[in-house]
């Protein structure tokens, strides 16, 4: 069975145009869990905390998945995509060769929770075609399996399938355990996370509290206990360097470089000038 290898613990950062976050993964000292570029827990009661949203701004070569968990938030693109994430939604956007978006919460008052996931692409699919995902609750597989419930949104697990389509091989499940454990099957060599945001789970007797993500190691299942719920997402490290500042994500700086050269001029993505002139509405 695997074991906890680190417990991190989030710090609170300003993002966008000055929502509040926990940012998890992506902080000095957990900068990169390869392929694990950020794990962000934005979870705000104050509309204070969340209105002003995140305005047009560009990515290139990672891909980021946004799992809400209550409140309304709209997604727009240069591409001409649109998506209303709303309670158990999810948004997985392929960024590749460059794309912009906006996410703006369409509420003023009440809560807003959710997670953000940056996942690492190879070098070789960093300049793909831009893909966009809206997967309303109702296509999030649910089960329940020995008084375990399960929300899968990628991967395969007890012979069920997540609506998600990825580029590389990856397990997203929400998981929540009441009454006992939960033995999950895992891939040999694989990156494992999981991010506990209610209760505490436990791990080969090691706890995890409400709002830490333990990093897993070893080879073969994980045996979860414990009451409570929590987010795994486990897929194969790539091995790769990694160049990175701000939006984008690449393997050398001069890629890096080339991609501030992209947007600056306009040529990051078709449309960039259209989209930004309309505010990210289209």
């Amino acid at each position: 069975m695997r074991s906890i290898a680190r417990v991190i613990h989030g710090r609170r950062v300003s993002d966008g145009a000055g929502v509040d976050i926990c940012r998890v993964i992506g902080q000095p000292g957990a900068d990169y869990i390869d392929p694990f570029l950020m794990f962000d827990d934005f979870r705000n009661d104050d509309p204070s905390g969340y209105v002003a949203g995140f305005p047009p701004h560009p990515h290139r070569g990672f891909e980021t998945v946004t799992y809400m968990l209550k409140g309304k938030m709209r997604h727009r693109d240069s591409a001409g995509n649109a998506g209303l994430l709303e309670d158990g939604a999810v948004q997985w956007m392929t960024a590749g060769r460059g794309i912009l978006h906006s996410e703006m919460p369409e509420q003023s008052n009440g809560s807003l929770w959710g997670f953000q996931i940056w996942l690492n692409l190879p070098q070789r699919l960093q300049m793909s075609e831009p893909r966009y995902q809206d997967i309303p609750v109702t296509d999030v597989t649910e089960f329940t399996q020995d008084d375990v419930s399960y929300r899968l949104v990628a991967g395969q697990l007890f012979g069920h399938v997540g609506p998600a389509k990825t580029h590389l091989p990856v397990l997203m499940v929400d998981i929540k355990s009441t009454k006992g454990g939960a033995i999950i099957p895992l891939t040999d060599g694989d990156t494992t996370i999981i991010f506990c945001f209610e209760g505490r789970l436990s791990i080969e007797g090691q706890t995890v509290g409400n709002g830490d993500l333990a990093v897993i190691e070893g080879i073969g299942d994980v045996a979860l206990d414990g009451s409570g719920r929590g987010l795994l997402i486990s897929s194969a490290p790539l091995n790769e360097p990694i160049a990175r500042h701000g939006p984008f994500v690449l393997s050398t700086e001069g890629e890096l470089k080339q991609a501030f050269i992209d947007y600056q001029s306009g040529q990051l993505a078709p449309n960039q000038a259209a989209f930004l002139a309309s505010g990210g509405l289209g």
